[in-house]
C-alpha cells in the first residue's frame, strides 16, 4: 500500500506531499491542474522511463519519492532479499531525473538500475490509463490471471513440480549422451591421466621432503665443511672446548672439597660438557655422511618437477593429485555401465514425460472451462459500465514448442503448463474481439481493465490500482456505477482515482483536490487532501461548475450523503 507520495521540481509541481489511506482515494480539479502529473510521478518512481523535460524549468533536477507498506507482501519482501536489501515493514523508492535524461534510483537507501526498480516493483501498483501499458494489458499475465478465476493454483503447482522434474531428468540424459560422444576421447585422457599419477605415485608430505633434500645435496661441500669444521672445534682438535670445558670442571670439582657450595656447578658443567660431545659427535656423524651426488640431485630434482607439473594440471598438493587419480577412475567404471546407465535415464525421462503430460493436460482442461466463465463475468461488468454490447473471450492455445525444448502432446511444456492465454474484446456488439491492448477508445480501455479488476478483486495481490480517465465518455448512472464498481475493488486493494465526474468521487474514503495558481511569472500545481467541508464544496463545483449555489451544494450533500448509504 502506498503510503505518502513526495514529489519535487517535476513538471509544474514545485514540492508536494501526497499522505494516502486505505481504500478508495480520489484527486479531482481542473483540467491543466496537474492532476494526472501524480500518475506520471508515481510511473516514473516504478521503473518508467525518465524524460528531461519532466524536470520544472530552472531545477538541478526532478525527485519523485514513494512510500510503501509492505508488511502483508511476502512477495515483495522476497524479491528485495533476492536484491540483497533487507527486507523491512516499509519500501522507500527515490528516483531522480535530470535534464539531460538520465535518472537515478534509490531502494531503501541502495543504488538501483531501472531494471531491478521494474523487476522489484511487479505487483506493487497497476496504472491504468490510456496512454500507459500495464500488466492487465500484457498477455504474458493474462494466464496467472485466468488461474487466480478459476482457482487453479494447486493443479499449476502440480505442473510446475512435474516440469521441473521432467526438465532434471531430460538435462542428465542429455549430459550422458554428450559424455557418451565424446567418449573416446575422455576415455583416452582419463586414462593418461591415471597412468600419469600412477607413475607418480603422490605419498603426502613428499615434496616437503624431497625439497629438503635437494637443498643438503645442493650443498653438500658447505654443509660438510660447516659440520666437520664444528666438530673439529668443538672435539677434535688439540685445545678444543670440551677438553678446555673439562679442565674447567676437574678444578671447579677439586675445589669443592673446600666448599662443598661449589660441587652443584661442577656436576652442571659436566652435563654441559657431555652436551657438547653429543653435539660433536652427531655433527662429525652428519659430514661424513655427506657426500656429493649429482645423480641422486638430478633424480630429486625430476620427482620435484613432476609434481611441480602434475600440481599445475590437478591441484595444489598431494592429497589434491591422488583425488584427482581416483575420480578420473570413478568416471571409467562408469564408462563400463555405459547401457544400463543410458536405459535408465531414458526410463527416468519417460515416466516424468508422462506424468507431466497427465497433470497439463488436466490443467489445461479446466483452464478452456474456466475462460468461459471469466469472459461472461467480464462482459456482464462491462454491461453496468455502459458498454452492454461488448463481447470479451479468453483466447486459450497451446504453446508451440521448438529445438531443445521440453514438449508434452505436442505442445511446448513451460512451467505452467502448455496453454498461453489472452484477452480479447469487442467493445460493441458485431465488431471482432481484439487484444485488450489494441482497443482504440482510452474510455473503452479504461472501463474494460475496471472491469477485469472487478471480477479478479482479490484473487491477486497488487497493492495499489491506479484508475487514470477512467470516466471517460461516461456520464449520468453509468459513471455512478463506475464508483460502485471501484468502491468494490477498493475492498480488496488500495485505489486511487483521477476523476473529473462528482457521480465517481463522491464514492472516495480520501478527497484530495488539485489546483494551480500563477505567483509571479511562475506556474504551481497543488494536490490538498479535503476536509469534509471544503469536499462539499468542491463536489458542488463539479455538479454545478464555477457558480457554487445553494442548490448545488444541495445536490452536492445529497450525492455525499447517498454514496455513504
Amino acid at each position: 500500500m502506498l503510503t505518502c507520495l513526495r514529489v519535487r521540481n517535476f513538471a509544474i509541481i514545485d514540492r508536494l506531499e501526497l499522505e494516502l489511506g486505505a481504500g478508495l482515494n480520489v484527486v479531482t480539479g481542473e483540467t491543466g491542474a496537474g492532476k494526472s502529473i501524480v500518475v506520471a510521478a508515481l510511473q516514473l518512481v516504478l521503473g518508467g522511463k525518465g524524460r528531461g523535460d519532466v524536470v520544472r524549468t530552472g531545477a538541478k533536477s526532478a525527485e519523485v519519492e514513494a512510500l510503501f507498506d509492505v508488511r502483508k507482501d511476502d512477495g515483495l519482501r522476497g524479491r528485495l532479499e533476492a536484491l540483497g536489501i533487507e527486507a523491512e515493514d516499509e519500501l522507500l523508492i527515490r528516483r531522480t531525473v535530470l535534464p539531460s535524461g538520465r535518472t537515478r534510483a534509490y531502494i531503501n537507501g541502495h543504488l538501483a538500475t531501472a531494471t531491478q526498480l521494474r523487476q522489484l516493483s511487479t505487483g506493487v501498483a497497476d496504472i491504468s490509463s490510456q496512454h500507459e501499458h500495464h500488466s492487465l494489458v500484457d498477455p504474458r499475465r493474462h494466464l496467472d490471471y485466468l488461474d487466480a478465476f478459476g482457482k487453479h493454483e494447486s493443479r499449476r503447482a502440480k505442473v510446475r513440480a512435474a516440469h521441473r522434474r521432467l526438465a532434471d531428468a531430460t538435462a542428465a540424459l542429455a549430459a550422458h549422451d554428450e559424455a557418451m560422444r565424446t567418449r573416446g576421447d575422455r576415455e583416452d585422457l582419463l586414462r593418461f591421466q591415471v597412468q600419469e599419477i600412477d607413475e607418480l605415485d603422490p605419498r603426502e608430505g613428499e615434496v616437503a621432503e624431497l625439497n629438503e633434500e635437494v637443498g643438503r645435496l645442493r650443498h653438500a661441500t658447505r654443509l660438510a665443511e660447516a659440520t666437520g669444521g664444528a666438530e673439529h672445534t668443538l672435539y677434535a682438535s688439540d685445545g678444543s672446548l670440551t677438553e678446555r670445558l673439562g679442565r674447567v670442571a676437574a678444578r671447579i670439582r677439586d675445589v669443592g672439597e673446600v666448599d662443598p657450595s661449589l660441587v652443584p656447578l661442577a656436576d652442571r658443567l659436566d652435563e654441559s660438557l657431555a652436551q657438547l660431545e653429543d653435539v660433536a659427535n652427531e655433527l662429525g656423524a652428519y659430514a661424513r655422511g655427506l657426500e656429493s651426488d649429482p645423480a641422486r640431485l638430478a633424480e630429486v630434482e625430476a620427482r620435484l618437477a613432476l609434481y611441480a607439473r602434475l600440481q599445475r594440471k590437478y591441484g595444489e598438493d598431494e592429497a589434491a593429485i591422488a583425488a584427482h587419480r581416483s575420480s578420473a577412475r570413478d568416471q571409467l567404471d562408469a564408462f563400463d555401465d555405459d547401457e544400463s546407465v543410458r536405459a535408465a535415464l531414458v526410463a527416468d525421462v519417460e515416466a516424468a514425460r508422462e506424468s507431466a503430460a497427465k497433470v497439463a493436460l488436466t490443467l489445461s482442461k479446466a483452464r478452456r472451462r474456466s475462460a468461459g466463465a471469466l469472459g461472461k463475468a467480464i462482459a456482464s461488468e462491462l454491461g453496468s459500465l455502459g458498454m452492454g454490447g461488448a463481447r470479451v473471450e479468453v483466447e486459450l492455445a497451446r504453446l508451440e514448442g521448438g529445438a531443445g525444448e521440453l514438449e508434452v502432446d505436442g505442445a511446448r511444456l513451460s512451467a505452467s503448463g502448455i496453454d498461453r492465454a489472452e484477452f480479447l474484446i469487442a467493445p460493441n456488439k458485431g465488431e471482432s474481439a481484439r487484444p485488450l491492448a489494441k482497443v482504440a477508445s482510452g474510455g473503452e480501455l479504461s472501463r474494460s481493465l475496471l472491469a477485469i479488476k472487478r471480477v479478479l478483486a482479490g484473487l491477486r495481490h497488487t497493492g495499489l490500482y491506479v484508475f487514470d480517465e477512467v470516466d471517460t465518455g461516461v456520464g449520468g448512472a453509468v459513471a455512478e456505477v463506475i464508483g460502485k464498481k471501484l468502491v468494490e475493488v477498493a475492498k480488496h486493494h488500495q485505489v486511487l482515482c483521477i476523476t473529473h465526474l462528482a457521480q465517481i468521487a463522491v464514492y472516495g474514503d480520501a478527497h484530495f483536490r488539485a489546483s494551480k495558481r500563477v505567483e509571479g511569472e511562475r506556474t504551481r500545481s497543488q494536490i490538498v487532501h479535503l476536509s469534509e467541508g471544503e469536499r462539499l464544496e468542491e463536489i458542488a463545483r463539479m455538479v454545478g461548475g464555477m457558480r457554487i449555489t445553494k442548490r448545488t451544494r444541495a445536490a452536492a450533500a445529497e450525492m455525499l450523503a447517498g454514496a455513504r448509504v
